[in-house]
């Protein structure tokens, strides 16, 4: 059973031309999504970028209504809704200015372990674009046996992502643009339903919303910021792949895409992120792991960290030490931040220091590891 201010975190999503950034910003300045509901019209119109129309639409209580049914809906379907401050949020993407009040979830999965990997591409797959799909997959599974596969469950290259995680025993999450009382397309419901074992479906819509086009570029920026990197498989010049990347690009995640021949029309997009420097050239899993700093250590070789240089650590940078010896492949900022409770520029100040200091360093993917 959810609490009461569930009605209220939903139904600050439902107030018409407030979007997600705005409604941030006027929960910050009252302190929560059901002070906001309980505020004064007159003193919400004050607060800056509300003013006397939406002030107007903020006190309708129908919003509320509408939140209660589909908490109604989300109890029935077991399914599980995260408000954007809630600890299991995905930090990820709370890091991403635009990122959604809400989402829901339906599966199991969850979504701060492992690494995350988006694989995008056409919804006019070939047959090669397929098969690196797949391959890519496979060797994921064998190399990073803790990676999480993210598409959009359209056709193509998405299904592909998809399919291929689900042989290999990944776990696969569906970013799909419509609530979850359906799935679109249809055809992939099957395929859907296998993805709940081990993955799961995430939506940022409530259920009765239809998958209309627009919702599908809104998607895409969850794909780009639920994850450490995007792949794009195969793309023509423009489409939703091309969107995905240039989203991953603006939350200063890496993508990679596969080169293709230069008068093929479905390689036209990737070579362009290539050639732009928008993405990295790939041929194979191998290729992502290196860059990503992702590449297995050998478990018999000596760590040879060098534990006099930790005699000056305050007791809040040996807790970082501490729990990257944990680590030993590193952790992002935030997923330190996680770990230890703490503020994440509480986080960055202290590793600025060991930094300084020869203790840790920053990698490519913004993962911290302690010098060896």
């Amino acid at each position: 059973m959810y609490d009461e201010t569930l009605k209220y975190k939903i139904g600050i999503t439902l107030i018409k031309g407030i979007g997600n950034n705005l409604a941030k910003n006027l929960i910050a300045y009252l302190g929560s999504a059901e002070a906001v509901f309980g505020e004064k019209q007159q003193n919400l119109a004050k607060i800056p970028g509300i003013g006397d129309v939406l002030s107007r639409e903020i006190v309708k209580q129908d919003v509320l209504k509408r939140a209660e049914e589909e908490i109604e809906f989300i109890i029935k379907n077991k399914i599980q809704p995260f408000y954007f401050t809630d600890r299991d949020y995905p930090f990820r993407l709370k890091e991403c200015p635009d990122s959604p009040i809400m989402i829901y979830t339906k599966g199991n999965c969850s979504l701060n372990d492992g690494k995350f990997i988006g694989v995008v591409g056409t919804r006019n797959a070939t047959e090669t674009g397929r098969e690196n799909c797949k391959k890519l997959i496979a060797d994921l599974a064998r190399l990073q046996s803790n990676t999480i596969v993210v598409s959009g469950v359209a056709y193509g290259i998405d299904i592909s992502a998809h399919k291929a995680a689900l042989e290999y025993e990944l776990p696969t999450i569906g970013i799909v643009g419509h609530g979850l009382d359906r799935i679109y397309p249809a055809a992939h419901r099957s395929i859907a339903v296998k993805m709940l074992e081990k993955g799961m479906l995430l939506t940022e819509y409530l259920s009765h919303t239809n998958p209309d086009r627009q919702n599908f570029v809104q998607r895409n920026r969850i794909i780009a910021g639920l994850c450490d990197a995007t792949v794009v498989v195969e793309s023509a010049v423009r489409g939703g792949a091309l969107i995905t990347a240039e989203m991953a690009n603006d939350y200063n995640r890496d993508v990679f895409a596969f080169p293709g021949r230069v008068d093929d029309e479905w390689s036209g997009g990737c070579n362009a992120l290539i050639k732009n420097n928008k993405a990295s050239l790939i041929e194979s899993a191998e290729d992502i792991l290196r860059f990503m700093n992702w590449e297995k250590q050998d478990a018999s070789s000596p760590t040879n960290i060098q534990t006099t240089l930790f005699l000056d650590l305050t007791d809040e940078e040996q807790q970082i030490v501490s729990t990257l010896r944990l680590n030993s492949e590193g952790l992002q900022l935030n997923e330190l931040s996680l770990k230890l409770e703490k503020p994440i520029s509480k986080i960055s100040s202290l590793l600025l220091e060991m930094e300084f200091k020869g203790v840790v360093k920053c990698l490519p993917g913004n993962v911290y590891r302690i010098v060896k």
